[in-house]
């Protein structure tokens, strides 16, 4: 099944503002900058992905995703999260995608590995874990039509959307949007579950989220070296060899 990866990403002086005295102002573009990067370092390394489309106004970023062969969407209105995935959607259906991840730009350990499982195909009667269904859902592994949904860490944002087709739901970020897409997907008659990936749980919004990123970083070595350098926790040494946001 060929699947698209969708995300937006608004212009960077106007990103993370919610983090307040958490960062200096000095630093939050470069902040942004950096987890942007990094998530998209992590999606060209998923197996699972067959194309990137980066929905942007910001012209570093444009030029970045270019540079790893990203499908680029102008988002000159930049009406906000959802109106961007919208238009990374829509784009995922012209281009014969037939199923669509939507990811934020602010969860830098992002995990390919969990990528691949998170689209991996799934089969009932085996370890549901987390997984919940509606009773929409169809009987026979992975419905025709479905929307996944992984929540943020506190359990009611939204970090992922997978949506098969893209057009499956509409999106609809923002506060208590994991509800709301439920909802959505409920009412349009589509089977919808809930998954966990670790590393999709936790965006940098707070200074709460990123405190808690500080110490996850320090037990995943292996991700986010863009991230790392932003805050002082590593080298620069990646900047030889990846292209930056």
């Amino acid at each position: 099944m060929r699947t698209a990866a969708i995300l937006p990403v608004k212009r960077f002086p106007l990103a993370k503002q919610r983090l307040g005295e958490s960062v200096a102002d000095s630093l939050r573009a470069g902040l942004a900058r950096a987890m942007v990067g990094d998530v998209l370092s992590a999606l060209r390394e998923c197996t699972a992905i067959d194309a990137t489309i980066v929905v942007t106004c910001e012209s570093s970023v444009a030029r970045a995703a270019r540079y790893i062969d990203a499908i680029v969407v102008e988002d000159e209105a930049e009406r906000g999260q959802s109106a961007a995935a919208a238009l990374g959607l829509a784009k995922a259906l012209e281009e014969g995608f037939e199923r669509a991840l939507c990811v934020p730009g602010d969860c830098p350990t992002l995990d390919p590995a969990e990528l691949t499982d998170l689209l991996a195909p799934w089969a009932p009667g085996g370890d549901e874990g987390s997984r919940i269904e509606a009773p929409h859902a169809c009987a026979q592994g992975i419905a025709k039509q479905e929307v996944v949904i992984v929540p943020d860490r506190h359990g009611k944002g939204t970090n992922g959307l997978l949506l098969t087709p893209p057009n499956a739901i509409n999106p609809s970020f923002g506060e208590d949007s994991r509800a709301r897409h439920e909802r959505l997907a409920h009412d349009g008659g589509v089977s919808w579950r809930i998954e966990q990936p670790a590393s999709l749980l936790l965006d940098i919004d707070t200074g709460e989220d990123l405190a808690v990123l500080r110490e996850r970083l320090a037990s995943t070595p292996m991700r986010a070296p863009r991230t790392r350098a932003v805050l002082g926790l590593g080298d620069k040494s990646w900047q030889s060899s990846q292209p930056a946001a």
